[in-house]
C-alpha cells in the first residue's frame, strides 16, 4: 500500500472523514481499525501514528461535531452573564437526560463509551473531557464569575472550574441510572426531571433564588440545546 503523502493535519482529517460513515453504519463495536485504514487507503500502522486506538478516533469525531454545533457556537458568542450560565446548565441537563433515555442516539453512544472508558484505560473519557474543558467549560466559568461579580451568585468553597465538573458529573451519574431498559431509579418524566435538576444545579453552584427566577428561563418549553439558545438570542 502506497498512501498519498499528506500533511499530518490533512491525514488526520482524512482518517476522521473516512471513519465517520463507518461508525454511523456499523456502530462503534462493528467498526475496526482495519476497516477504517482500508477506507482511508493507508496501513493500520500509519493510522496508529495519528490515533493510538479506535476510541481516540471516535472521540475526535465527537469533539469535532461538538465544536461545529450551531447552538453551542451561538452561545459561545454571547457575553458572560447569569442568563448564559442558566442556559449552559439547561443545555447540559437536556443533553444528559436525552442521551440516557435514548432520544439522542449519538449522545447515548457517547455516554456508553465514556462509562466503559472509566472501567478500562480511561483514554476515551480523557480525550472527550479535554475537549469539553476547552469548548464548553469556559462558557460556564466566565458566566459564573460574572454572576458572582454582579451579586446573582455567592462564592462557595469550590472554584468555578470545579463547580462545572461537579455539575457535569452529577448529570453523568443521573444519566447512568436511566440508561438500562429498566431504569435503576424511578424519576419523574424527562421534562419535569430536567426542570428539577436545573434548579438543583443552579442552587448548588451558588445562584440566588431571585437570580434563578429572573434568569433561568424556566418558563421556556424544554427542547434541544440549540432551540434554547435560539430562543435566548431573540
Amino acid at each position: 500500500m502506497q498512501p498519498t503523502r499528506l500533511s499530518r493535519d490533512d491525514r488526520r482529517q482524512q482518517i476522521l472523514e473516512c471513519a465517520l460513515p463507518l461508525f454511523a453504519r456499523h456502530g462503534f463495536g462493528g467498526t475496526t481499525t482495519r476497516r477504517i485504514a482500508d477506507a482511508a487507503g493507508i496501513s493500520e500502522a500509519l493510522l496508529f501514528k495519528h490515533f493510538p486506538t479506535k476510541s481516540a478516533i471516535y472521540a475526535a469525531i465527537l469533539a469535532d461535531i461538538c465544536t461545529a454545533d450551531p447552538g453551542l457556537a451561538r452561545l459561545r458568542a454571547e457575553p458572560p452573564s447569569t442568563r448564559t450560565l442558566a442556559l449552559i446548565v439547561r443545555g447540559m441537563t437536556h443533553y444528559f437526560i436525552s442521551a440516557a433515555d435514548g432520544s439522542d442516539a449519538e449522545g447515548n453512544q457517547k455516554l456508553r463509551l465514556t462509562f466503559s472508558s472509566y472501567l478500562e484505560d480511561g483514554e476515551f473519557a480523557k480525550i472527550l473531557f479535554d475537549k469539553v474543558e476547552q469548548v464548553i467549560a469556559p462558557i460556564f466559568i466566565n458566566s459564573l464569575d460574572h454572576a458572582i461579580a454582579v451579586g446573582d451568585a455567592t462564592r462557595g468553597g469550590a472554584n468555578s472550574r470545579n463547580l462545572f465538573w461537579f455539575a457535569h458529573h452529577t448529570l453523568c451519574t443521573l444519566a447512568a441510572t436511566q440508561m438500562p431498559l429498566l431504569p435503576s431509579l424511578d424519576y419523574p418524566p424527562p421534562v419535569e426531571l430536567e426542570r428539577e435538576v436545573c434548579i438543583y444545579i443552579l442552587r448548588g453552584i451558588g445562584l440566588t433564588d431571585a437570580a434563578i427566577e429572573m434568569h433561568a428561563a424556566l418558563d421556556i418549553p424544554f427542547g434541544s440545546f440549540e432551540a434554547s439558545v435560539l430562543e435566548f438570542a431573540r
